[in-house]
């Protein structure tokens, strides 16, 4: 019988660490079970190094896809935030200028006040007492005069918006009036807020849920008493009510 030329391949035992101790194995059987050589078992050995080399990209490829995936919603994240800040500072700020026509149309009504020139009796009637100088729209206008040397004008100015509610009677009109005298003499945020006992202030609170002409007649008492009190004295005797008692107590000149 004829033996084959071919020498067996003898397979070495791996090494204590589980190498073949720098000896490279056998090359694998081809398809039909033939065992490329040379070239062909490089070339096979070149695809094997590629592939290996590709998949380490590939891995990285989602990766970099889902970094700029975060990067993206991160900056629409941004966008979106300055655009609800520019929105939400831009709805301030034309809330802002909305206020002062606010607040002219809630001291129209008292900035407008208009009298006679008062006469010489008509003024020395304002000494006799407090009521008499109100009921005088010469008298309020002196005496208000007086309250902003002594930075104290919103007490009038309050007791007069009161005065014009008292004279409304549409319930929306009532409504918007009192909300603006609430805003701008009630509330510890305006700068022209009056001082308020702390019983007076829960009375207008609940008054407010459901206003009327007469929401705030607690409080206008309180501060035309307070008038009365403190102001009124001071005014009788200050620069505003003596200069204007002598320049009508002077004859005329003739022309």
């Amino acid at each position: 019988m004829r033996m084959d030329d071919k020498q067996p391949v003898l397979y070495e035992e791996p090494g204590a660490n589980g190498c073949n101790q720098g000896k490279e194995l056998p090359p694998s059987p081809g398809i039909h079970g033939e065992t490329p050589m040379g070239s062909e078992w490089m070339e096979m050995r070149k695809r094997q190094m590629s592939g290996q080399q590709e998949l380490p990209s590939a891995a990285r490829a989602p990766q970099d896809a889902g970094n700029r995936g975060s990067n993206a919603c991160c900056f629409c994240w941004c966008c979106c935030c300055s655009c609800s800040c520019l929105t939400v500072r831009n709805e301030e700020g034309e809330g802002r200028s909305r206020r002062p026509s606010c607040d002219v149309k809630a001291e129209s009504t008292t900035n407008c006040e208009e009298s006679p020139n008062p006469t010489l009796e008509e003024v020395c009637t304002w000494g006799q007492s407090f009521d008499k100088l109100m009921r005088s729209a010469g008298g309020r206008n002196a005496f208000r005069e007086f309250l902003r040397t002594e930075f104290s004008e919103e007490n009038m100015l309050f007791w007069l918006a009161c005065e014009d509610l008292k004279n409304e009677t549409n319930k929306s009109v009532v409504e918007e009036k009192a909300r603006l005298i609430y805003e701008d003499y009630i509330s510890i945020l305006s700068p022209k807020e009056v001082s308020l006992d702390s019983r007076v202030r829960e009375v207008i609170n609940r008054n407010m849920l459901e206003p009327t002409s007469h929401t705030f007649d607690d409080a206008q008492l309180q501060i035309y008493t307070l008038m009365h009190r403190d102001s009124y004295p001071r005014f009788m005797n200050s620069s505003v009510y003596k200069s204007l008692l002598q320049t009508l107590s002077e004859p005329p000149t003739e022309s």
